[in-house]
């Protein structure tokens, strides 16, 4: 007689006489009630998320507490003129800018900039006769001014004016350009294409989650999950603008990872609760064993992804922390849905869940197409360990090649050149940097502060001009109570190795007075200097924690070591790729964006968490899976086998979906965005489908029984307080079950012709 399924009423109750734990009991027993709790949560999250795009900022690349900040702000306290952020860039045309007309137009232009609320500083070429301020050509010159204020003051006096000046004005045509008129555009570019690889990426993430589940009601659980966790950390960034700054690159991260981790760890859950199900138990039961065991996982996941996130809370730079408010927020709420709205979904749907199937044409009669996949996977994986010192050289070989071409890494600053060509700050920069004399960035400011003679400044102006790298020294320009300061042109490129070394120089030489250095390359030199001091304690904190994580999961002293060591493997081939495309810029026209010869300072660190997280979470996946066959067997390599047949394909899928989203990311006009998404899809991409398939079986293979290895006090140390998706300790060493042939009878079946 055929075995009748105990089913859970509706409501999410389970059958009587059945016992479950306390968060099953929270999430499942009244599920509607969840459902709409999470709905109302959901909707109050869209209010208060609403517009966070314009309270961000598009900065965040200096130290805060560095030299050059400090000189920076100083000398646009007391010297406006000196640090213009806003440059109106005034075209004559064939009348040349000496012509009466022209002249006269730009002192209006000039005099109405001045009398603006916020605008100070005010300077041109017609009112100081500065050969700089002018073209080569003769046809076009520059009014420069300085808009006061925070950054989203300053914005929002730029939003305001900006109509007023832009176009058209009689014998004229004037454009705007300068630091603040770029940061402000890649914002607004940024939420253009934010928005565009939201629209490429969901739909396609929806095909794709089909093509996994077949049906279209499991599809859809992933998916929602992930705006849910979208939406949610909208929200907590438009909260953290209140207290501080962030930055607009920031959403990406948002959205790539909301989607990205939400499917990663629906896919875990429905996969699991889908297993349950075939096994024959009840909707009820299904959904507690996938809490119990899955669930962990995801929630054990979900913590080392946010401690790799968590490192960038170490950096002053707000750019790297905006990426930890965002990724941190955005993990822990992709956890908190997929462990609390979908089991309330499942005990709804119950076997529903496999209602809608699209793909029942597609496999000619088989039931699911899950086992033959996941068989296919365990005969790779005993190939793979088979043969374990080759592939394990080899791949390991491959890797390091694909990433020496970091070696030769550059650090630079970001500037115009990460807009589009077409863009119209972009256009303005690229006129002044190739159509005036010199390079109008590219110059350092020392700031003075005390009292000093005409003399002292005059002996300090001789000696520094005689620095090695120093083209020309101008000024001093000075004000009421001690301040001046000093303009220096270095020889080289703006930011390069004789401008780094000018700075250095700048700072040693004696001064009767306080100097403070300042200008690009000088801001390059401070956040080189912040990151290293800090990247030994973010290395640290994420290294020390994976391991603790890693050996609360699995109770052995190996395994951590491992996953930390493949983890930074898999990251390789998206570094040397960074280098190879990005900066020597092969494949720019392909991808459509300027080569400037560096990497911006901070990329590197921030790919770096985001990446080394990625790779983690599927390594839990991978993990948990091995370890709860292994305490449930005891057999090493059998227990490595079933984690790749039944991770593997989901662990494939789950990175492909990932890296859909951060290649729709990786559409980005901007070349950080554009770097950023592009990259983590390589590294997610080679993670699952090279080290994961390849080089943790061969590995796990050639440390056999001592992978599980740890001394007494550790062992009892994880007895106590270690994470299991099983209650079942491990039980001694099966006897060696091999036939002749040198193969399990699970491997004979597994690849027979017949096996499913």
């Amino acid at each position: 007689m055929a075995e009748v399924k105990k089913t859970a009423p509706a409501g999410g109750r389970p059958p009587s006489g059945e016992k479950a734990g306390g968060w099953t009991r929270f999430v499942t027993a009244r599920p509607r009630l969840t459902l709409l709790v999470a709905l109302v949560l959901t909707a109050l999250a869209v209010l208060a998320g609403g517009g966070v795009a314009d309270r961000m900022g598009s900065g965040g690349w200096e130290d805060p507490a560095a030299e050059s900040t400090y000189a920076t702000e100083a000398l646009g306290r007391q010297f406006p003129g000196s640090q213009p952020n806003l440059l109106l860039l005034v075209d004559a045309g064939a009348a040349g800018t000496d012509a009466p007309a022209v002249a006269a137009e730009a002192r209006r232009l000039a005099e109405r900039l001045d009398a603006e609320p916020g605008v100070d500083g005010v300077g041109s070429y017609w009112s100081t006769g500065s050969p700089a301020l002018r073209s080569e050509d003769g046809r076009k010159a520059v009014i420069a001014a300085r808009i006061a204020g925070e950054e989203k003051d300053a914005a929002a006096v730029l939003d305001r004016i900006a109509p007023e000046y832009r176009g058209t004005h009689g014998p004229v045509e004037v454009s705007l350009g300068g630091g603040l008129a770029v940061r402000h555009e890649m914002q607004t570019v940024i939420q253009e294409d934010l928005l565009r690889a939201e629209l490429i990426a969901l739909p396609l993430t929806l095909v794709l989650l089909v093509m996994v589940f077949g049906s279209a009601v499991a599809a859809l659980l992933p998916l929602g999950v992930g705006i849910v966790a979208i939406l949610g950390t909208n929200a907590v960034l438009r909260g953290l603008t209140e207290f501080t700054d962030v930055s607009v690159f920031a959403q990406n991260l948002t959205t790539a990872l909301g989607l990205g981790l939400a499917i990663d760890y629906a896919l875990f859950v429905v996969r699991r609760y889908r297993e349950e199900l075939a096994a024959g138990a009840d909707t009820y039961t299904a959904v507690r064993t996938t809490l119990r065991t899955a669930g962990r996982t995801v929630l054990f996941s979900a913590l080392t992804v946010a401690v790799s996130l968590a490192a960038m809370l170490l950096f002053p730079q707000y750019f790297l922390r905006s990426f930890a408010y965002a990724g941190i927020a955005v993990v822990l709420l992709a956890a908190a849905a997929a462990l609390t709205l979908l089991p309330a979904a499942l005990v709804l749907l119950g076997d529903r869940i496999n209602a809608l199937d699209l793909r029942r044409l597609l496999r000619r009669g088989r039931a699911s197409g899950q086992d033959g996949a996941g068989a296919g996977w365990a005969r790779a994986a005993a190939l793979v360990m088979r043969r374990a010192p080759v592939f394990a050289v080899l791949t390991t070989a491959g890797l390091v090649l694909l990433g020496l071409p970091f070696l030769g890494v550059k650090l630079g600053t970001a500037d115009d050149r990460q807009l589009p060509v077409t863009a119209s700050s972009r256009v303005v920069q690229d006129e002044l940097r190739h159509g005036f004399p010199g390079d109008p960035g590219g110059t350092l400011t020392v700031l003075a502060e005390g009292e000093a003679t005409p003399a002292q400044y005059a002996a300090y102006r001789e000696r520094i001009g005689t620095l090695d790298g120093v083209v020309r020294v101008d000024g001093p320009v000075t004000a009421p109570g001690g301040h001046a300061y000093f303009t220096v042109v270095p020889e080289g490129e703006t930011v390069g190795a004789d401008a780094q070394r000018a700075v250095t120089e700048l700072r040693a030489a004696p001064a009767p007075f306080e100097t403070s250095v300042t200008g690009q390359a000088a801001v390059l030199v401070d956040s080189k200097d912040a990151l290293a001091e800090r990247l030994p304690w973010a290395a640290a904190v994420i290294v020390l924690v994976t391991l603790l994580l890693v050996f609360l999961l699995t109770g052995s002293v190996l395994i951590p070591v491992q996953a930390v060591v493949l983890n930074a493997l898999s990251l390789t081939a998206m570094f040397g790729a960074v280098v190879w495309v990005f900066q020597d810029g092969h494949l720019a026209g392909l991808l459509g964006f300027t080569p400037t010869g560096d990497i911006e300072t901070t990329l590197p660190v921030l790919m770096f968490c985001v990446a080394f997280g990625l790779s983690m979470d599927y390594g839990v996946f991978l993990l948990s899976r091995i370890k709860e066959e292994y305490d449930r067997t005891g057999d090493h390599e059998h227990s490595v086998r079933f984690g790749l047949r039944h991770t593997g394909g989901l662990i494939t899928a789950a990175a492909v979906i990932l890296a859909v989203v951060m290649v729709a990311i990786g559409t980005s006009r901007v070349t950080n965005t554009k770097m950023l998404g592009l990259g983590i899809a390589l590294a997610v991409l080679m993670d699952a489908m090279v080290v994961r398939s390849l080089l943790v079986p061969s590995v796990m293979k050639l440390t056999g029984r001592l992978t599980w290895w740890a001394p007494g006090p550790l062992r009892r140390f994880h007895d106590r307080f270690g994470i299991s998706e099983s209650d079942t300790p491990a039980p001694a060493p099966e006897p060696d079950l091999r036939e002749p042939s040198g193969k399990t009878p699970e491997e004979r079946r597994e690849m027979s012709p017949l096996h499913p």
